[in-house]
This record gives structure tokens, sequence and C-alpha cells, in this order.
């Protein structure tokens, strides 16, 4: 059983205020170069497909395009939805689509019913879990609320309540930050009230593969499990990433095999640095890809020069982002605490203000109830 494993399209998606739809029209035409070599059984889209819960019509068009071409490279697409999308916009047509191999996860209610696929080996369960809360659990199995307090519990429960056949090879595909992974900074992460948005990776050992996404660099957890990354970068602490398709190969029970197939951007995100007078010499952008390439600009001069973006853009077009590092930047006043505060969750942060404000801490019961109007209130932004 031979799967195409993507995530994270984020289609519809702006970086620093540049359109990237037609980055990703580009590379999502690489990928179907690919999955026509590849010849898999199945391609999975592991969440995040848009980049906003309500996409723009044109994020909306590029998806059915690049689905239309994937339907006539394979027999089967699994979609589900990532913190990003809207699980009900995203579920719409489920039952009518199905019927043409391309399977999308409906809103989670606690039942997650495998499709089945085969191949010479035998049968391959695929479940679908979609990017979930703990009070999406605590929903779903409410006599098991007392016990659902993090998202590895969330998932825990989600997993225990599904059926799985051991003896059979069993695809999990799902969307939520495992503990470990190494994060980059456009990962716009979950909050949870009181604690962290980690799933543990043991709760999901009993699966042949897991094909996660929320993650944006491709890495792998175990052997099994694996983030297979955005196929485009999406901010500059993604620059040095080499982005890939992940092709995952299933044979008998206990055999898997993992491999990547590269994915070239139409243009490459560069961190460039030096003087103006350096930045602008004909030899440091000649017979490179600089001119085209989304780039973040820092200055090394210790005066500011006039008009610096507006001139820097003559010869890099796609200058995303400037900055200045010298004796002034680095002396400027920072606000202390900020990085701290930054880290901390919602409700670490009520606690501290609430004993600033009563010069005593919050009781347990206190905390509970105040974690618990966090997580309601999260819920309806999110």
């Amino acid at each position: 059983m031979k799967l195409i494993h993507m995530s994270d399209l984020h289609i519809g998606k702006r970086v620093n205020g540049f359109s990237m739809v037609e980055d990703q029209r580009y590379i999502l035409g690489e990928i179907l170069r690919l999955t026509k070599e590849e010849k898999p059984d199945a391609a999975v889209i592991a969440g995040d497909v848009y980049n906003k819960s309500v996409p723009p019509a044109e994020a909306v068009e590029l998806l059915d395009d690049f689905l239309c071409g994937l339907a006539e490279l394979t027999p089967h697409i699994f979609i589900i939805s990532g913190n990003h999308d809207s699980p009900e916009r995203l579920a719409f047509g489920s039952r009518l689509m199905t019927g043409s191999g391309i399977h999308l996860s409906p809103v989670f209610d606690g039942k997650v019913t495998p499709v089945t696929l085969s191949d010479s080996y035998g049968e391959v369960d695929v479940f679908m879990l979609p990017f979930i809360k703990p009070a999406h659990a605590r929903r779903a199995f409410p006599e098991q609320e007392e016990d659902i307090a993090t998202y590895t519990d969330a998932v825990k429960a989600a997993i225990d309540n599904m059926d799985i056949d051991d003896s059979r090879r069993n695809v999990l595909i799902t969307h939520q930050f495992v503990t470990g992974a190494v994060r980059s900074d456009s990962e716009e992460m979950t909050i949870s009230a009181g604690g962290t948005d980690n799933v543990d990776a043991d709760v999901m050992e009993v699966f042949d593969y897991v094909a996660l996404g929320h993650i944006h660099g491709p890495q792998s957890m175990t052997q099994r499990i694996r983030y297979c990354g955005t196929p485009l970068k999406y901010s500059f602490s993604e620059a040095k990433h080499e982005k890939s398709l992940t092709v995952a190969e299933l044979r008998e029970k206990g055999d898997l095999t993992i491999r990547t197939l590269p994915l070239v951007p139409l243009r490459d995100m560069a961190e460039l640095r030096g003087s103006y007078s350096q930045l602008t010499d004909r030899s440091f952008y000649d017979g490179t890809s600089y001119r085209d390439d989304y780039v973040h600009i820092t200055l090394t001069d210790e005066e500011d020069v006039p008009e610096a973006l507006a001139r820097l853009r003559v010869i890099y077009g796609n200058l995303m982002k400037l900055d200045y590092d010298n004796s002034r930047t680095r002396n400027e006043a920072r606000v202390e605490g900020a990085p701290q505060s930054a880290e901390k969750q919602p409700l670490e942060l009520f606690a501290d203000f609430y004993e600033i404000q009563n010069g005593s801490p919050m009781s347990e019961e206190q905390r509970k109830l105040v974690g618990e109007l966090i997580e309601e209130i999260w819920e309806v932004k999110g």
C-alpha cells in the first residue's frame, strides 16, 4: 500500500503581505507531477488545507483544480481538517464525494469509522481524526469528561473509542502537536487552558503509520509517526527547510518504508545580511536566484539608508522584510519580561494578574473555573 502524505497546504495564505497563491499553484502542480510518477494507492492531506476557516474564492478554486487533478492519478484521497480549517465547511459534500474516492473527515462526534483499502498483502484500515481539543472530546464522550483534561487525554479517548483490529494494518491521519516536534515561527498553535497542546506519541503507537499534520518542518517522531511538513516555506524561520513530499509504503504488517521526494518551489526564501553597498553590488547577486526569491534583508550600516526598502526592491523585487543590525538597534531598550510573558499560557497569565491584584494566589477551585471559561472563550474564537 503506497501512500502520498502531504499536509498544511494553507491555500490562500499571505506571507508578509505577499499572496502565495501563484507559488501554491506551482507547487501543487509539482505534487501532481510526482504523484503521476509514483502511482500511489492513496493520497493523504493531513489538515490545514486552507489558511482560513472562511477561505477566499481563489483558494477554493485552486483546491478544486488540485483535487480534480489528483483524483485522476490515485483512486483514494483522504482529507482531514486542521486548526486553520472549518470542519463543517471542509466536510461539505463528503457523502457525495466518497463515491469518487475522495474521503473527507466529518465534524468530530466521537465516531471515527475507518475506510478499508486492500492490496496484495491484505486490508488496510484508514482512520481520519481531524484536529480536536479537549473540549471536543469531552462533548463526544460525556461519560469520560472528568478524565479528559489535556490534548493527550483527548486524542487517547478518540483512539480508545475506535474499532481497531490490531491484526490488520492500520493508518491514522491526524493533525496535532506531538511532544518533541520542532516548531517554526509560522505555525499558529492552539492554546489550551492551563497547559499545552502537546500529545504524547505513545497514544498513537497502535497504528502502523501515523500521517501527521500541524508542524511545518518535515520530521519523524518515531519510525511510524511522521510529519511531512508544508510543501512551501511560509516564514523565514523555515528558510533552511528542505521541503518534500512523503511516500509511505506498507507491505506486510510491520514492514514500513518511508522516503521523501524533494519539492523545488517557484521562488525560494532567503535571508541576506550585509551593508547596503555590499548587497547592491552586482557581484553579490549575479548568478543567484536572490532577485526572484522572497528575501529578508538585514542591513549592517550604522546609519539608516534613506528609502532603503524602495531602493532595494529595484534589485530584490520580492523583498518581504527589512531590518537593521547595528549598534543603535542592539542598544535599544527592551521591555523586560516580555519574552517570558509571551511563552505563558492564558491561565498562567491570569493567575499572575490575580495574585498582583489580590495579594494571594487563586485557589484550585478558582483555577479550575477560570480554566474552563478560558477554554470556552477560545473555543468560540477558534
